[in-house]
């Protein structure tokens, strides 16, 4: 099937990835994002709740790429953790909520590149026989003659994927799929022996090589806003695959056949090591919300799914355009990790006026005794017979600087301080 230039979309997707990277955490700290606990994959409710706060939604309506990649991205990037199934912040994902969003892509970038959840090539399942035992390659190797690639396409400038696979094969940047000719063998189209990619030119650098390299640019290396994308629709994009047994059975290899140029943006630069940094452009916030002295933040405008999901995060939504905020819609958000100073902030930007003094307030108060409570960790509780004892090795010079004295008996010692106070204690001649 043929395509015109009027079917082609150009995305450019920095300012996206940026927008999607605040919204899919956002998801992740409301609890809404589940993956499978064996396999790590998101499932289809969290595919779908991804992809309906994405800014411009996914780069195809009903062939998820961006929002499948999300989840796996924060595990990879150690910003998510799963805990019975339901995908959590970690202490570093709470941090990048306030952080640029450059510095997170850049990381979970170099996170997928040496660990990613899974084999991408996997994902193009009109290549069957993948999961026979010793067929395919180790992928990290794989994922790193990609990404050098990438660093070698000039930024700004337009690259045909055609034109990339060549600069690829040019520069011995093969990502090898098959173990060997035998394994070769092992992969097929539609049928197991008349499919086979062993029979000679059947397992075409394009179909194999070629679409893991897809995989990577268009589910990873566009998601997170390196470079900017023009492609049309999927099914018979590509005809590398026509002379292959069973290939009329087929509309397309894979659902990232449709990508036909990329662009290295300048955070792709940035991110792959070309620049030394990255200014997101200047865009100005909408002031599309009223913040009301009862504590109301009412919207005036349409909010985007992130404005809406920052709102579910600090207040209680009491109507379709009313967020009520209060003492414990605030606390609730503190201990789940988010920073009041990103709502000021947050606030400020979609308003037209000042915070009215009551909600100022509120939010000191708030935080002020936020802040007088502290957590400072897991420690060890160590109890000695009399008070005598633990005075001792509290006031002991290599011992005390190990613990800390609490109350007349107790002892407490962190745990990176464990070992060395143990080791304290028994050279004072008590074996904890």
């Amino acid at each position: 099937m043929a395509h015109d230039d009027d079917a082609t979309v150009i995305r450019e997707t920095s300012a996206e990835a940026a927008a999607n990277l605040a919204a899919v955490l956002q998801l992740c700290a409301a609890g809404k994002l589940r993956c499978s606990e064996k396999t790590r994959r998101p499932g289809a409710a969290t595919v779908a709740a991804v992809a309906a706060v994405q800014t411009g939604g996914d780069f195809y309506a009903e062939e998820p790429i961006a929002a499948f990649a999300w989840p796996l991205l924060l595990q990879a990037g150690g910003l998510a953790e799963l805990a019975g199934g339901k995908l959590q912040l970690t202490a570093r994902g709470r941090t990048a909520m306030a952080k640029p969003a450059a510095e997170t892509i850049r990381q979970l970038w170099r996170r997928w590149i040496s660990g990613g959840l899974i084999d991408e090539f996997s994902r193009v399942e009109e290549v069957k026989g993948q999961r026979s035992k010793n067929v395919l390659t180790a992928v990290k190797p794989r994922r790193q003659k990609v990404a050098a690639a990438l660093a070698l396409c000039e930024p700004g400038e337009w690259v045909a994927i055609d034109d990339l696979f060549a600069l690829m094969r040019g520069r011995g940047l093969d990502p090898v799929i098959a173990r060997s000719d035998r394994a070769l063998w092992k992969l097929y189209l539609v049928d197991p022996e008349y499919g086979s990619l062993g029979y000679a030119g059947f397992g075409d650098w394009r179909i194999l090589e070629g679409r893991y390299t897809l995989a990577v640019v268009f589910e990873y290396a566009a998601t997170l806003g390196l470079v900017d994308v023009a492609y049309v629709e999927p099914d018979g994009a590509r005809d590398d695959y026509y002379d292959n047994w069973g290939s009329d059975s087929i509309d397309r290899l894979s659902r990232y056949d449709g990508l036909r140029s990329i662009r290295l943006n300048p955070l792709g630069a940035f991110v792959l090591g070309l620049s030394e940094s990255y200014e997101p452009p200047k865009v100005a916030a909408e002031q599309v919300l009223k913040v009301l002295p009862n504590f109301d933040v009412v919207a005036t405008g349409t909010l985007s799914p992130v404005d809406r999901l920052t709102l579910d995060g600090y207040a209680t939504q009491t109507s379709d355009r009313v967020w009520a905020l209060s003492a414990r819609s605030l606390r609730e958000a503190l201990n789940a990790g988010r920073d009041l100073e990103r709502l000021r902030a947050f606030l400020a930007e979609r308003s037209r006026h000042e915070l009215p003094g009551t909600v100022a307030t509120l939010l000191a108060d708030v935080e002020r005794k936020a802040r007088q409570v502290r957590d400072r960790g897991l420690v060890r509780l160590i109890e000695a017979d009399d008070a005598a004892i633990a005075a001792l090795i509290a006031g002991d010079r290599k011992a005390g600087k190990l613990c800390r004295l609490l109350g007349d008996r107790h002892l407490c010692v962190s745990p990176e301080n464990e070992d060395a106070f143990r080791r304290a204690a028994k050279s004072l001649g008590y074996v904890v």
